[in-house]
């Protein structure tokens, strides 16, 4: 469902008006933040408490700072593989060189206004990226169900779940089948109050509902299984710079690592940021200051040492059916975050190690979206279903970089057949009762931030004449732009008059207009 946003761009509103709709949603972003802050900690390798001061920043520095004003940051499950890797390889003590970095990369990103480029990144590579991740986390995490450590890779996780399931027995019931138990009831709580949730609960979210299950079995039954260890203070959970901090930048791997973290973090905020811009009809996502604001975030992030964090489609689509109207709602998550964990660590205590480790089996397998692979054979042919394919399966085989390269690789195959004609060529004009623009060349992911940049300057309110009458060729990644945009302008109530379409154009202009 849409949501509308009063406030707009040049229009002075008075927080009064909002702050009782932002007060409502921010509680309910915290209520799904908590258990994920966490759980994506315990993913990636490091204690949970990391995991809550990464939300803590992404809500009160990045709230104040962001350039999506409902977009909501904090660790992501997608980062939670490179981190388990990086902490593994490198030790807990990289963690905070590397983010400080890529939060440096991020902010002079967004100061030289190169936003719009990631962007370009083809969806079918982000998509594939996602799905792997989500198997990855699926294995790793369906073994911390059963109180156990995850292995050292995604196919020995994979390998070794069998091993794992069969080994049990239900006529011996020990710490494994307890744990597991928990798990399977945690999962069980989620997906049935998803399901069947009254409509007046349904800003209750599953996941809050499914750890509360697990919590309250081992509490009342007195279960013995591993649980959550936090510090009885947040500030213990801090890790300012140590000796050898800096020295680490000198180290190869620290690089790639930092420019591995940068690249993906700043693809999945901005990708995140365009699909929360499709929730509402408020202000636009300003691409460049989001980024400005990610760099601060990850290098806060770095100097405490905690996890990296993006913007979070799962946090922020919570905050936009909340009915947030403004940034303070994203703010105002942060502080509740604060205070919990400053006020309420005993109760943090409680919470089984299986309840997080099923809240993160449930995330993992969302992730892998057969939706999209059949959306994209559908609406544009073979090779982006095989781009995705081959981008999964190179994440899970050998890790998230060269996933994404591979992927991004196999883009440039769409561009061969116009070698010769890349160039792509838009015209503006009109008058204050018509916006017009015409496209003349070959739309690719190489002319994505320059066509980007000119539908997004077309006067909101204003009609637009679009002729694409010219436009010879158009690959995946910038028809899924230009449906987007079609689509978004359609439903605020815009009229966009699209002429000369053929192929795929002619599809997706008739799918966007129903």
């Amino acid at each position: 469902m849409k949501h509308e946003v009063i406030a707009r761009p040049g229009v002075s509103v008075p927080s009064r008006q909002f702050f009782a709709r932002d007060l409502t949603a921010s509680i309910v972003v915290f209520l799904v933040a908590m258990p994920l802050c966490m759980g994506i900690a315990v993913a990636s390798g490091v204690s949970p408490e990391k995991g809550l001061i990464t939300g803590i920043i992404g809500g009160i520095v990045v709230g104040m700072l962001a350039g999506s004003p409902l977009q909501v940051s904090g660790p992501a499950a997608g980062l939670a593989v490179i981190v388990y890797e990086l902490v593994r390889d490198q030790g807990l003590s990289a963690l905070g060189p590397i983010l400080l970095l890529a939060g440096a990369i991020q902010l002079a990103a967004g100061i030289f206004r190169l936003g719009g480029w990631f962007r370009a990144i083809s969806p079918a590579v982000v998509h594939g990226m996602l799905a792997g991740i989500g198997v990855l986390i699926v294995a790793g995490q369906f073994h911390v169900l059963f109180d156990a450590k995850p292995l050292p890779s995604g196919l020995q996780n994979l390998s070794a779940a069998p091993a794992r399931l069969f080994g049990l027995s239900p006529f011996d019931l020990q710490a494994t089948e307890i744990a597991f138990g928990i798990g399977l009831a945690t999962i069980a709580a989620m997906l049935a109050w998803e399901k069947f949730r009254p409509a007046s609960l349904r800003l209750l979210p599953g996941a809050l509902v499914g750890v509360l299950t697990g919590t309250l079995l081992a509490v009342v039954l007195g279960l013995d299984v591993a649980r959550v260890q936090v510090p009885a203070s947040i500030t213990a959970a801090i890790a300012p710079p140590a000796a050898g901090f800096w020295s680490q930048w000198l180290d190869p791997a620290i690089l790639t690592a930092a420019l591995a973290i940068a690249f993906i973090a700043s693809a999945e905020t901005l990708l995140s940021a365009a699909a929360v811009d499709k929730m509402h009809d408020g202000v636009r996502t300003d691409y460049n200051k989001e980024l400005r604001a990610q760099g601060v975030g990850n290098m806060l992030c770095g100097l405490a040492g905690s996890l990296p964090m993006t913007g979070v489609i799962v946090r922020s689509s919570a905050n936009v059916q909340a009915g947030a109207a403004t940034r303070a709602s994203a703010i105002l998550h942060g502080a509740w975050i604060l205070g919990f964990v400053a006020l309420l660590p005993w109760l943090l205590r409680e919470i089984p190690m299986a309840a997080l480790g099923a809240i993160l089996v449930v995330t993992g397998f969302r992730l892998v979206s057969l939706d999209h692979a059949r959306h994209l054979a559908r609406d544009h042919g073979l090779l982006p279903v095989l781009i995705w394919a081959a981008t999964l399966i190179t994440v899970v085989t050998t890790d998230l970089l060269t996933g994404v390269l591979v992927g991004i690789a196999l883009t440039t195959l769409e561009l061969v057949p116009h070698l010769s004609r890349l160039r792509l060529r838009v015209v503006e004009g009109g008058d204050a009762d018509r916006h017009a623009i015409a496209l003349n060349g070959t739309a690719t992911f190489l002319t994505l931030p320059k066509l980007s940049d000119t539908l997004d300057r077309a006067p909101a309110g204003t009609p637009v004449a679009l002729d694409v009458s010219g436009l010879r060729a158009v690959d995946h990644t910038s028809a899924e732009m230009l449906r987007d945009w079609l689509q978004r302008r359609r439903q605020a109530g815009g009229s966009v008059d699209v002429t000369g379409a053929s192929g795929r154009i002619a599809t997706l202009t008739a799918a966007t207009a129903h």
